[in-house]
């Protein structure tokens, strides 16, 4: 590459202006692979959306939703390995 020229990861990675996009991207990755990290979730809780670092569970029902709030420490803790980053800090449960 010549001199002075930069890829698109590089600009995509470093551009000041593109950080809202570069958020948007890394918190719909957890949305988006919550069933690869979590398969024995799959038809119990669905991830839906992510406000900050507070991931949003839909759960089939309240006896779900307290078992999940149980292990919530382990579910983040699983999310952030799986990324190698802290992503997530809190989740916050809803019924279907």
């Amino acid at each position: 590459m010549p001199d002075g020229f930069k890829s698109i990861k590089d600009v995509f990675n470093t551009d000041p202006a593109l950080k809202n996009i570069r958020k948007v991207i890394i918190e719909n990755d957890v949305v988006n692979d919550f069933e690869k990290i979590f398969p024995e979730f799959g038809k119990v809780a669905k991830a839906k959306s992510i406000q900050g670092s507070i991931l949003t569970l839909r759960v089939e029902n309240a006896a779900w939703r307290s078992e999940l709030k149980f292990k919530e420490k382990e579910i983040i803790e699983k999310i952030n390995s799986y990324y190698g980053q802290s992503r997530i800090n809190q989740i916050k449960f809803s019924a279907r």
